[in-house]
């Protein structure tokens, strides 16, 4: 991963603000019903007068509102799609108008578990109804209302992110000119959901969890901590792993038995989680990857084919081939029900030896597909 880029920079956007709108109403896919409800957003580049340049990305797991640019001067890092966002970028803000949402069920600034509580004056806790990918999309529906816009040139996300988007161009294909899934799946594979588990169980077994009502007292720190070590291992590849810490000592000392972090990757993956604490909610973890779990387009449709039947949305599908949290098979299947469909899609599998997190790192040929995909949708649109 290189180091961040400088504010006045060319790889950056610039400073930028979250913004944040409420509404008074939503349904969850559950029955439950909450009001209000606020989602934080923030925005890159302009609205054309058409309202034709709008592309709404979507986070992972662990993602925000904030993917581009720098709330402050005094920022170590940018926004965790700053490397795609931007001017001249994949997602050029000098052409197109971005929009990022945390969704809901989220930890950062969108009404989730650690949200107050209307009713009860206290945070929700788990209290706060189960969250669905369909959920999601709903509340970011609710978003680009507010803003105006009528159509999407485009839907884009990788992992969590591209299950939004491809529910999008499902259930809203109105409103949806293309979709950029990348490294997904139709519905997570029974090894991924029982990953999420173990770091669901590393959170509730922590004795400051207390059943999610931890708020105002020390929360389940270690729990996240070990649940965001264990995601971190998914997200790279073995290869990636190898050629970064191999079997390098940070410390080697066989004198005691204190089984402190005596290797490079021991350290890494502590650095990680204790960073991640310090940014995220224990709660919001539990409801988002449940929601991960819950996403089964092959359960809710009958089918894949059924599912997309009536989608009219153009597709750019990206899956890599070191990925095997979402390996490129799962990619494959929703190409194949696409074109059993005769949808226009496009497909690439790109060689890497990265993992699963080569959407988030600075890799060309993953660029250059979305740059050229955007500018062909976007002439296409203009002409009609």
């Amino acid at each position: 991963m290189e180091s961040a880029p400088s504010i006045s920079g060319e790889k950056s956007f610039g400073l930028v603000k979250t913004n944040y709108f409420t509404f008074e109403r939503f349904a969850f896919r559950s029955g439950r019903i909450l009001g209000p409800v606020t989602l934080a957003y923030e925005t890159y580049g302009t609205l054309n007068n058409k309202k034709n340049n709008a592309i709404l990305i979507a986070h992972a797991l662990s993602g925000s509102a904030h993917a581009a640019g720098f709330h402050t001067e005094h920022d170590q890092y940018p926004g965790w799609w700053d490397l795609y966002i931007g001017p001249g970028k994949p997602f050029d803000t000098e052409r197109y108008f971005i929009i990022s949402s945390n969704v809901i069920g989220g930890c950062s600034g969108s009404t989730g578990p650690s949200s107050i509580n209307p009713e009860t004056g206290k945070p929700f806790g788990l209290d706060f109804p189960m969250v669905t990918i369909q959920d999601m999309v709903n509340a970011q529906l609710q978003l680009l209302q507010h803003l105006g816009i009528e159509k999407l040139l485009s839907i884009a996300g990788g992992s969590m992110g591209g299950m939004q988007a491809v529910k999008w161009a499902i259930a809203y294909p109105g409103m949806v000119n293309s979709v950029i899934a990348i490294a997904t799946s139709a519905s997570l594979s029974a090894q991924g959901i029982a990953l999420n588990e173990v770091g669901r169980q590393a959170i509730m077994n922590d004795p400051n969890w207390n059943n999610g009502n931890y708020y105002g007292s020390k929360g389940p720190d270690a729990g996240l901590s070990l649940a965001r070590m264990i995601g971190h291992i998914t997200y790279l590849s073995e290869t990636h792993m190898h050629e970064k810490f191999g079997r390098r000592f940070q410390e080697e000392d066989l004198s005691t038995s204190s089984f402190k972090n005596a290797f490079m990757v021991e350290s890494y993956l502590h650095y990680q989680g204790d960073k991640f604490v310090d940014r995220f909610d224990a709660n919001s973890y539990l409801y988002i990857s449940k929601a991960i779990d819950y996403f089964d387009l092959k359960k809710d449709y009958g089918n894949l084919h059924d599912a997309f039947a009536d989608v009219s949305a153009n597709f750019l599908v990206i899956s890599f081939t070191s990925d095997w949290l979402y390996p490129s098979a799962q990619s494959k299947e929703i190409v194949q029900a696409l074109r059993a469909n005769g949808k226009n899609v496009m497909y690439t599998d790109i060689e890497t030896d990265m993992g699963h997190d080569t959407f988030l790192i600075d890799y060309e040929p993953l660029k250059k597909n979305i740059s050229n995909f955007l500018k062909r949708e976007f002439e296409r649109i203009s002409k009609e």
